[in-house]
């Protein structure tokens, strides 16, 4: 059997464990820059404010009906995701992390014992040492547990168990709400003739695999309850990692780009260590803004592409080809809006692939990228992070309303009075 766990409005619910006044108003957290709504409660779903939703369009709407707005606080999210997922592993050893705020458990009770009992156990517990509100839903396979949670969310108790004969709730689930078919492929699926999840849940999946993918196959097999997804199945290696971010202002000098290049180089090195890559080219562009002095936009894009001699998966390694090339792109004047990096041609990190002149990673450098990205995993982002990155860091994305980072910092804990 399995379970699986999605907390309820998480990126919400994080904010208002420290911020009770938030509980039962209308709250949306923004994108980056404080662009646009990326995460809603219920009560301004409720209110039919939708995802997306640039943020300077909507703050007369924001001030009739009383909607608190934050910036997102990427921080605090992790931490209490990690939290969160600590709590699970106390309920089974086999907990797999799906997401930031979903993670699939296989739970195996004695005979007689009550899986709904077992999942207010679980809501419970994360409740009282989180604060955290999350869905349960459980079945026989991964696929079906995505059903099984979606009916929690609605359910009073905040769990489901999916009953044996599923076919009457697969008839009434649209083919966009099976866990891993996207609207392309769902169009598609109609084309071919499937109406719902019954509909594909009665296909052969044979036939599935010959006229659509193995993906889709074993999406069939997992309806039917026929576990076919592991672990590694869920789990996809990108062909590029890219990191890019708008400036909370234009930026004009040299400096404060190549901190900017070196912070999005580490970061996204980072993601690729922990997918086991290595890359073997490197992207970097800038874009322009308008002339300084001038309303008239004049943008542009920069960049170049850097081919490495060996597939690289640390941070100062890449650095090392890009700072050379920084200088070319640099156009003294103008302002920039925008800078990012993206790594490519990535390739499986256990494998080496050397040349005449390469030198191998020795294993004293993976430790210390391992030691790294640990303590940045548990601590929060940067917080252990090159000196080339910068330190005030006065060109970051804009975050107006970000909330204290609670967890991870010694000097934003809330202050008794």
């Amino acid at each position: 059997m399995y379970a699986l766990i999605d907390c309820n409005n998480f990126y919400v619910s994080c904010e208002r464990i420290f911020d009770p006044s938030l509980h039962g108003v209308p709250v949306a957290i923004l994108s980056n820059n404080d662009g646009c709504i990326v995460a809603r409660s219920n009560e301004l779903k409720a209110l039919d404010v939708n995802m997306g939703l640039p943020y300077f369009k909507m703050k007369e709407i924001y001030a009739q009906h009383g909607i608190q707005v934050r910036s997102s606080n990427y921080e605090l999210y992790g931490d209490i995701s990690r939290r969160v997922m600590s709590v699970l592993s106390g309920f089974s050893p086999g907990v797999e992390p799906y997401s930031i705020d979903e993670a699939f458990m296989r739970v195996q009770l004695p005979p007689g014992q009550d899986y709904i009992a077992f999942g207010r156990e679980i809501r419970t517990r994360i409740a009282k040492w989180v604060k955290v509100p999350v869905s349960v839903g459980f079945a026989p396979t991964k696929t079906l547990a995505k059903v099984a949670t979606h009916i929690a969310k609605k359910a009073e108790c905040g769990v489901y168990m999916l009953p044996e004969n599923i076919r009457p709730i697969l008839e009434l689930l649209p083919l966009t709400e099976i866990w891993g078919v996207g609207k392309r492929l769902a169009r598609k699926l109609q084309v071919a003739g499937f109406r719902n999840a019954g509909d594909l849940a009665s296909a052969d999946p044979n036939r599935i695999r010959k006229k659509f993918s193995v993906c889709l196959a074993r999406t069939v097999l997992e309806l039917n309850g026929r576990p076919a997804l592991e672990p590694e199945d869920m789990k996809t290696r990108s062909q590029s990692i890219c990191c890019s971010r708008a400036f909370g202002k234009k930026v004009g000098e040299f400096e404060y780009l190549r901190e900017a290049v070196a912070t999005y180089t580490a970061w996204a090195a980072e993601k690729m260590r922990k997918e086991g890559s290595r890359a073997s080219g490197v992207n970097v562009f800038f874009e322009l803004g308008p002339e300084k002095n001038s309303t008239e936009f004049s943008g542009g894009h920069v960049g170049t592409t850097i081919m490495l001699d060996t597939p690289q998966f640390g941070t100062m390694e890449i650095l090392r080809e890009v700072y050379p090339v920084l200088p070319s792109l640099y156009q003294k004047g103008k302002l920039y809006r925008k800078a990012g990096i993206m790594l490519f041609g990535l390739t499986d990190a256990r494998v080496d692939q050397l040349n005449l002149f390469s030198r191998p990673i020795s294993e004293k450098e993976e430790r210390l990228y391992e030691t790294l990205d640990r303590i940045n995993a548990r601590m929060g982002r940067d917080k252990v992070f090159l000196l080339a990155q910068g330190i005030e860091r006065p060109w970051q994305m804009k975050r107006t309303m970000l909330s204290p980072r609670y967890t991870t910092r010694w000097s934003e804990l809330p202050r008794a009075k």
